[in-house]
């Protein structure tokens, strides 16, 4: 199959993409395999991979360069598309690892963790279990 067209340019050492459905992708990338879901117009696409979304332009380009670090303010970890909250593993207060699952979505028949983006307090919990919430909704708060 022929490479996704949000990852033209990507030179071949780079990842292998392959196209498995309709906004669906195999990404396997030193050694790994990843499925990514991606929609969107091109100019503003979102991607969900392993628990996290990209938003964003995915055409590729130069690499940005290297910012000065400054305090994370906070930052909202929100449903990457219409589901059902099957299971949320945090409370306000609890201290969270990159990478650990915090919610557990459901949507069209397969389970969507949202994982910690990096290290963290739970600032916030914006859903409970067993709730219908829509595309971008928040979800939790992280600090």
């Amino acid at each position: 199959m022929e490479p996704a067209p949000w990852v033209a340019g990507v030179r071949d050492e780079g990842p292998k993409v392959t196209r498995i459905a309709e906004g669906v992708y195999r990404v396997e990338h030193d050694g790994r395999n990843h499925v990514v879901y991606v929609a969107g117009p091109p100019d503003h696409r979102w991607a969900f991979c392993n628990g996290q979304v990209f938003r964003g332009d995915f055409r590729a380009r130069a690499p940005e360069r290297p910012r000065a670090p400054h305090p994370s303010p906070a930052q909202s970890l929100t449903a990457p598309m219409p589901s059902r909250v099957i299971k949320v593993a945090v409370e306000p207060g609890a201290e969270v690892k990159r990478g650990e699952t915090v919610v557990v979505l459901e949507a069209m028949k397969m389970e969507l963790p949202v994982r910690a983006p990096a290290d963290g307090v739970v600032i916030a919990v914006w859903c409970r279990e067993g709730e219908l919430v829509e595309a971008d909704a928040p979800l939790v708060e992280l600090r």
